[in-house]
């Protein structure tokens, strides 16, 4: 009914055409009227700035919330050995994510020579936080104060930690504590729907978004941009590919599966994700995949829901490629301690990442804040990012097809190592 009123209402020729459709057209039409009239475009600079402006706007709330309901809607008391193997493989196939997007940046180099910024941004030379330190700050002293900075990292800690205590509460034997931890995580879980809905509504301003940060980069920079984003294209899904036959391959392997079976089986979950670019979108074919590989729904009914609120393979990825990307592009080089806390950052983020399409570009600008980068109206670090985001739907069909994938290869390997998959399915 939605949709539809949307098609027969106010500017139903825009609203009722697809987003993806309308993003690639203002990175198009960016592109021409960037080259073709130059400085006679800068004045659409504001168009972008807003956009930039408004994807900020909703960052902490989105990973405040979905972290809160992320965590407190998995039960400490019926976790078990099966929620204990799937979120320890959901943690560990993570971080490698992250490592194969960083090694795949810094082999392929994206971004670099561009020097939008010479290592400074609005004049301000750009900082380059310690590992300890970052580590040490994680911990918020005012978790209040850090929300109204926009500080990340104690966000997300405060975040898993309430989330982590509401879990226990809302298992509370005590009638009263239990009502009321209802309570907090009812308003939390509708808190967090209406910032998605809210990020749906900022995304039908993408393409103008787009087009202008698009058009102003192309008549500052030229058409020397396009090369290095073509690489980041590129290393990311190289580094897909890869992560999906060593990664997953290996693991698969060391459960006796065959991973030429496994993607027989899932092929139709990946489809599925690579066109819609969202992993809820794709869950129902998700589940019916695992009915297939001989799964029993006992364990496919809990691992996969989870796997598509906390497991992001594809996106930390993304994450790795594209913060280095940015870090070549502005002229400043990540260090090998940046490059672990982007590890660490894009781990606990994934936790809080939605399941829907363009989520993973929001969760960005948490990395970027955290290596010293942070995405400001009119800086180079935003041009850079709007670069990124102009072709996010080209990232994101990638890195959505991997987020279902390791959510059916952690499925399968749990259920082979509880004794429970119907091995013959996989003859």
């Amino acid at each position: 009914m939605e949709e539809g009123s949307k098609k027969s209402g106010f500017m139903s020729w825009y609203f009722g055409s697809n987003l993806l459709k309308r993003i690639l057209i203002g990175l198009i039409l960016g592109v021409i009227a960037g080259l073709l009239l130059k400085e006679k475009i800068l004045w659409v600079q504001p168009l972008g700035d807003l956009f930039i402006r408004l994807l900020k706007m909703i960052v902490v709330p989105v990973i405040l919330f979905s972290l809160i309901v992320g965590t407190a809607s998995i039960s400490p008391y019926r976790l078990g050995k099966v929620g204990v193997k799937i979120i320890v493989y959901y943690l560990f196939t993570t971080v490698f994510a992250v490592a194969v997007g960083l090694l795949f940046g810094n082999l392929f180099k994206p971004g670099l020579g561009l020097k939008l910024a010479g290592g400074e941004v609005a004049g301000v030379t750009l900082a380059k936080p310690s590992l300890v330190s970052t580590l040490l700050n994680i911990v918020p002293t005012n978790p209040v104060e850090s929300l109204s900075k926009g500080d990340v990292l104690p966000i997300i800690f405060f975040a898993l930690l309430f989330g982590i205590g509401l879990s226990f509460l809302r298992e509370s034997k005590n009638e009263e504590l239990k009502k009321s931890a209802d309570i907090v995580y009812s308003f939390s879980n509708g808190a967090a729907e209406v910032m998605y809905k809210i990020v749906r509504g900022i995304m039908e301003y993408a393409p103008i978004g787009v087009f202008s940060l698009v058009a102003v980069i192309l008549a500052k920079e030229g058409s020397r941009v396009i090369g290095p984003l073509a690489t980041a294209v590129a290393a990311e899904y190289l580094a897909l590919i890869v992560h999906v036959i060593v990664i997953y391959g290996l693991i698969l392997r060391l459960f006796g599966l065959r991973l030429t079976k496994f993607l027989s089986h899932a092929k139709e979950a990946m489809i599925t994700a690579f066109v819609t670019r969202s992993s809820n979108g794709a869950l129902p074919v998700s589940m019916a995949c695992a009915e297939n590989m001989g799964i029993p729904k006992g364990i496919y009914s809990f691992t996969l829901p989870l796997g598509a609120t906390i497991n992001m393979d594809g996106t930390a990825i993304y994450q790795g490629v594209c913060a280095l990307f940015i870090g070549f592009a502005v002229g400043h080089d990540l260090t090998f301690s940046n490059q672990l806390i982007i590890i660490l950052t894009a781990l606990l983020a994934s936790i809080g990442t939605a399941g829907v399409p363009g989520a993973g570009a929001i969760m960005l600008l948490l990395v970027l804040d955290s290596v010293g980068l942070p995405v400001e109206p009119g800086t180079p670090v935003a041009a850079a990012y709007a670069m990124i985001l102009g072709v996010d739907a080209i990232f994101d069909m990638g890195r959505t097809c991997i987020n279902v994938t390791g959510d059916l290869v952690g499925t399968s390997v749990v259920a082979k190592s509880e004794g429970e998959l119907d091995t013959s399915k996989w003859q």
